[in-house]
């Protein structure tokens, strides 16, 4: 069976909602999936996006191919990440070094 992790839409007309599934490469868009890891709302500006990584990760691993847009998806959400992990780790940091000079 081939898989493909895809999107879904929901919504309604004008007012598109997509979820991020891993389906049957041969099931209709909008038919049976095998697992919901995420969402995506093209209308909201921002952040506008979620994804379970390590979901996505099990299935590509496991042969599962994102369609183009979700590697997009996929690729700003994992930027995101590593930049919010980032920052955290820099904010406690300065928290360790001020509670030392203190």
């Amino acid at each position: 069976m081939a898989v493909i992790i895809r999107l879904r839409r929901d919504g309604t007309k004008n007012s598109p909602y997509y979820r991020i599934v891993v389906a049957d490469k041969h099931s209709p868009r909008d038919g049976k999936f095998l697992e919901l890891i995420g969402t995506y709302d093209p209308k909201k500006k921002g952040d506008n996006s979620t994804i379970k990584l390590e979901r996505a990760a099990h299935w590509m691993k496991l042969g599962a191919r994102p369609s183009d847009t979700v590697k997009s998806i996929l690729k700003k959400v994992k930027a995101s990440t590593a930049k919010a992990e980032k920052e955290k780790a820099a904010a406690e940091k300065e928290e360790a070094t001020a509670s030392a000079t203190a």
